[in-house]
């Protein structure tokens, strides 16, 4: 077995005592070599959370084994635990959504090429051509969906059945990680809950600051100081998703809303790629409309 193979385990549960060590010793007692664990015990709503990585080549038996032995660890420590187990040689899939804006998806495609980012693109699906190109230079499939101005009567009707052929493009590849890099599409209710917990998004602000439409316009309006970006996952409240990774850029009085704009991308870049990064490694937990991250 590959001694770089891992196999990551999740958890969390209402705390109390004697959690770690019901895992630890669940661990060692099938020879488990741990080689990660990260602990957050919160004080504010009483929850605790866990990721162990452990070498897969420890353990006698394959990660579908190690599920079944661990659901009665989980079930000890109560009907409100959820947990996961992943093995890092199954490769996380991922599919992108994009628009007009390219310095997302470049260097989202970079990434992937140089195996940067543990993950197989399978699609890329635009709401225009305008990307077409770049994404098949990269040998990845670029699918159209043309998407109307929203509008009611026959233009609303048009863009449910956008929204339909998008989500039958992308629940074909069941992809772990749905990127909106720069989608700008607000997605329906259904589609937020169909992809909870797997769709990302990338603002351009550093939220819950200059939601929704054109927020470096917002930003330079208001003479702010610093300018941002945030990851976070999406859901039916727009911009409003359980928070990933942010990050901050400095500007000055001097600088025009197309200054900010150009510098802003920057910050996007290296935000949407971290906080894709820690989904993609599992170190990324959800409690409420809060995140604990084990970077």
């Amino acid at each position: 077995m590959d001694s770089d193979r891992r196999f990551v385990i999740t958890l969390s549960c209402p705390d109390t005592t004697g959690i770690v060590a019901r895992i630890a010793g669940f661990l060692a007692d099938a020879g488990g070599w741990i080689v990660e664990a990260g602990y957050y015990s919160d004080p504010g709503t009483g929850w605790f959370f866990t990721r162990q990585v452990v070498r897969a080549d420890s353990l006698p038996f394959d990660a579908d084994e190690l599920r079944t032995r661990f659901a009665a660890v989980a079930t000890d420590l109560g009907s409100n635990t959820s947990w996961t187990v992943t093995d890092t040689a199954v490769a996380k899939r991922m599919v992108l959504l994009v628009t007009t804006e390219a310095h997302c998806l470049h260097d989202l495609l970079g990434r992937v090429a140089t195996r940067e980012l543990p993950v197989q693109l399978d699609a890329v699906i635009g709401n225009h051509e305008a990307l077409g190109d770049i994404v098949r230079a990269h040998g990845v499939p670029f699918h159209h969906v043309d998407f109307p101005l929203p509008g009611n009567g026959p233009r609303q009707v048009a863009r449910e059945k956008a929204f339909d052929e998008l989500r039958g493009l992308v629940d074909q590849h069941d992809p772990d990680a749905i990127v909106l890099a720069r989608f700008m599409q607000i997605l329906p209710a259904e589609l937020c809950a169909v992809w909870r917990g797997r769709a990302l998004n990338i603002h351009h602000s550093f939220l819950p600051s200059f939601v929704g439409a054109r927020p470096y316009h917002q930003a330079y309006a208001r003479g702010v100081k610093l300018i941002g970006a945030t990851c976070h996952y999406v859901t039916h409240d727009l911009d409003a998703g359980p928070i990933i990774e942010q990050d901050v850029i400095r500007v000055d009085h001097g600088d025009t809303a197309a200054d900010m704009v150009r510098r802003g991308r920057d910050i996007e870049r290296l935000v949407l790629a971290r906080g894709l990064r820690w989904h993609l490694e599992d170190r990324v937990l959800v409690h409420g409309n809060k995140t604990v991250v084990f970077r």
